[in-house]
């Protein structure tokens, strides 16, 4: 194969259906490709996602396995249970470096324990917009110095186990209220609070050594009044590589795209003309694997890509660039195994980060909870980042700890309080929330149901910004399987 068709798979980030790898995907990486993204869809066991990334390297031996797995609501490894790790906000409200170091340290342990190598995380966006409906406890906090710290620490912890750090989403998500999964947010702050507040985490890990950045499909007018991130000259070329004294952030290493799938790129350009526009802009890396997830999609991408080239459309020099890149990061992750092998498992790291990070309010003395508990769990649409098929709340923990518990969920349109305190009976009401402040309809539930019965504990695990409520207010700042835990233990008195 030539080398312009062999450049143009190497950039390509492609994802899969199953649990085994297809043929075509075995295929292309004897002829180029030299990355793969996986997700929820792909991981049954550590033990198959162990043997997936054995047959991928029997192909390419320094292929990239990239994942999203970011701990707390967004997860891939623990897809089916919940994380064991809480999530950035949880680690922000602690602000514990060295705790968020070690949790990085050991979640990508466990990544690399299972043959995967690049981690599209820590997401380093300053979640200064409250009702942002697609960061929000992803972030570590609305500080941009708090985030800068913890994103660096995370950096560190995550390539001391040999894993790449992919820090998102630049130049910074945390100011939309759109999700880009859906349309293409709009950020409207001038250069001078972009530098303030957006950048400085990104700095941060620049500094720490993240080995790739990923860009994020937001205008930012004050910066292209034209063209989203992804696909800027002035975001990508202009900012995230410019040198240190021209104003930009020095970056060097690996720039993936965020999804291309994602409307905020697919249906405003579509993916092949996307992906040549990103590329042009400074793109190393087409992330595609997350809706598109098939042999067609590739080849539609490299042909594009090969086609820009040969019209002068794309510079074939650009092109080996970002292959060129990809290579070498490669490379850096086939000699990080010493990393791995020194790194000591620390499994309870998740567990006593989340207990950690409660924040609890009692209204009066709370008296543990003796019997089964009725849990109502009020809950929004997910995002996209974070799927439904991911389990979250308190129940299942405080059904392990007083069996009998029982748990109701309740929606929009189902949140009726008589429907709620039918279902409950004489059993203690635990009501599970999660970013009560963004959802008026949950909001009024809640007030009523606590109105009703004032005995009622308030479990949010989301952000902490509405006012405490009930008669114990417990805040876990994430909605992970260890922050149920760490909630259920304070409801029962543990």
């Amino acid at each position: 194969m030539d080398t312009l068709t062999r450049d143009a798979l190497t950039v390509l980030q492609p994802g899969f259906t199953g649990t085994t790898a297809p043929d075509w995907l075995l295929r292309r990486l004897g002829e180029g490709l030299h990355s793969v993204g996986l997700f929820g869809r792909n991981i049954a066991s550590p033990e198959q996602l162990a043997a997936l990334t054995a047959r991928l390297r029997a192909e390419c031996d320094d292929v990239l396995v990239a994942i999203d797995e970011e701990g707390g609501d967004v997860t891939r490894l623990e897809v089916r249970t919940g994380s064991s790790f809480p999530g950035n906000l949880a680690l922000g409200t602690v602000d514990d470096t060295a705790l968020t170091r070690a949790v990085a340290r050991e979640l990508g342990r466990r990544l690399a324990a299972c043959g995967v190598n690049l981690n599209w995380a820590p997401s380093a966006d300053v979640n200064s917009d409250p009702d942002n409906p697609v960061i929000g406890v992803r972030s570590f906090g609305a500080d941009p110095h708090l985030v800068a710290r913890h994103t660096a620490a995370y950096v560190e912890g995550l390539q001391a186990a040999g894993v790449a750090a992919c820090t998102k989403h630049f130049p910074g998500h945390g100011d939309t209220a759109v999700d880009s999964h859906h349309d293409l947010p709009r950020i409207d702050a001038d250069l001078t609070t972009l530098y303030a507040r957006e950048l400085v985490p990104f700095r941060a890990a620049v500094a720490a050594g993240t080995k790739a950045v990923m860009s994020a499909h937001i205008l930012l007018p004050a910066l292209d009044p034209a063209l989203p991130a992804t696909l800027s000259p002035a975001a990508l070329h202009g900012l995230l590589r410019a040198p240190v004294t021209a104003g930009g952030l020095g970056f060097d290493g690996l720039v993936v795209t965020d999804g291309m799938e994602m409307r905020a790129i697919s249906a405003t350009y579509g993916i092949e003309r996307g992906s040549v526009m990103a590329i042009a802009a400074g793109a190393d890396a087409i992330c595609v694997g997350g809706g598109l997830a098939d042999e067609e999609t590739v080849l539609r991408l490299r042909d594009a890509l090969v086609a820009s080239v040969r019209a002068g459309e794309l510079s074939g020099e650009r092109l080996a660039d970002a292959a060129a890149r990809v290579r070498a990061l490669a490379r850096w992750t086939s000699g990080a195994g010493a990393a791995r092998e020194g790194t000591a498992p620390a499994p309870e790291v998740g567990l006593t980060a989340a207990r950690r990070a409660l924040r609890v309010t009692a209204a009066a003395e709370h008296v543990p909870v003796a019997g089964p508990v009725y849990v109502a769990a009020f809950t929004p649409l997910a995002n996209i980042a974070v799927g439904d098929e991911t389990p979250w709340g308190v129940g299942a923990e405080l059904a392990r700890l007083v069996p009998g518990t029982r748990t109701g969920t309740y929606g929009r349109d189902t949140a009726g309080t008589e429907d709620v305190l039918r279902a409950a009976g004489d059993r203690r009401i635990v009501a599970v929330v999660r970013d009560v402040h963004r959802h008026p309809w949950m909001a009024r539930a809640l007030g009523d149901l606590v109105a009703a019965r004032p005995d009622t504990v308030v479990v949010e695990m989301g952000l902490d910004e509405a006012p405490p409520t009930g008669v114990l207010h417990i805040a876990t700042h994430g909605a992970a399987r260890v922050c149920g835990v760490a909630a259920a233990e304070v409801i029962v008195g543990l």
